[in-house]
């Protein structure tokens, strides 16, 4: 883990990949969850006899929504500030599902800082975040995240 001591300090790494996730695995019962939080039961998340039929592979694919919402849990231990008090998602300025997750597959995070802004009391981090599946050349998600990061 890169461990930076403030959000003046963030600035010395400015235009670079701060780091890699560990790998985790995204499983049928994560995407099941998924699922049923979201409504969306669309059968190539989730039917997996027919998934081994019918899709490329032989199995469900997690939803790229799923993908984007773990994020945070992928880049908790990529970098830390120090000396912050808070940090909020403040949203995304581009998202891109460029391959699937299959059921069983795993993935992992890689974050670059590609701008700081001021704000009060803190900082907007732009970072490009990229998962990719294990095995796989094209990454399953690129996008441009924004958070909030108070001192």
């Amino acid at each position: 883990m890169l461990e930076i001591e403030s959000i003046e300090a963030l600035r010395g790494h400015l235009g670079q990949k701060l780091g890699t996730s560990d790998w985790m695995v995204v499983d049928q019962k994560m995407i099941d969850q998924f699922a049923e939080a979201t409504g969306d039961h669309q059968w190539i998340h989730i039917d997996v006899e027919r998934a081994k039929r019918e899709m490329p592979g032989g199995k469900t694919i997690a939803h790229g929504y799923l993908t984007l919402s773990l994020l945070p849990k992928l880049n908790q231990n990529i970098y830390r500030i120090k000396k912050r008090s808070r940090g909020v998602n403040y949203g995304s300025n581009k998202v891109r599902f460029t391959a699937p997750v299959p059921a069983g597959a795993r993935i992992r995070g890689h974050l670059t800082l590609k701008a700081i802004d001021p704000i009060e009391g803190g900082a907007r981090l732009t970072m490009e975040a990229m998962v990719e599946v294990e095995g796989n050349p094209r990454p399953a998600l690129v996008a441009e995240t924004l958070s909030l990061v108070y001192e």
